[in-house]
């Protein structure tokens, strides 16, 4: 079972810049999706970014172009580069590792998921 620790978490003004990190005990590559949640009080968690079971990135609508989601297999360390930063972005930021699975020819992301503690993202205006 991988294990998650996010880091970066700051306060920081509107239209500033964060970069979040997320170490994992042991090996990501090629063995899990790995994704960024978020999720403000009373609220849903949401996806944010994502490397998927064939290393394709998407993101959520509302982070399209301003965020970027990255990874450095050596280290095992997935990041999530924030700019633009609005003050609805505030919440707890948490990274996912989702073990991949072979399924014929392809693969595909578990539906089980592995969660880190969170990191708090707070944007003033």
């Amino acid at each position: 079972q991988v294990q998650l620790m996010e880091s970066g978490g700051a306060a920081v003004q509107a239209g500033g810049s964060l970069r979040l990190s997320c170490a994992a005990s042991h090996n990501i590559d090629g063995r899990y999706c790995m994704s960024w949640f978020r999720q403000e009080p009373g609220e849903e968690r949401e996806r944010v970014a994502s490397f998927d079971s064939d290393g394709e990135i998407t993101y959520a609508y509302f982070v399209e172009g301003r965020f970027a989601i990255s990874k450095d297999n050596a280290k095992n360390t997935l990041y999530l580069q924030m700019n633009s930063l609005k003050p609805e972005d505030t919440g707890v930021y948490y990274c996912a590792a989702q073990p991949i699975l072979p399924i014929g020819p392809t693969t595909y992301c578990s539906g089980q998921k592995y969660w880190g503690q969170g990191t708090q993202v707070t944007v003033s205006s």
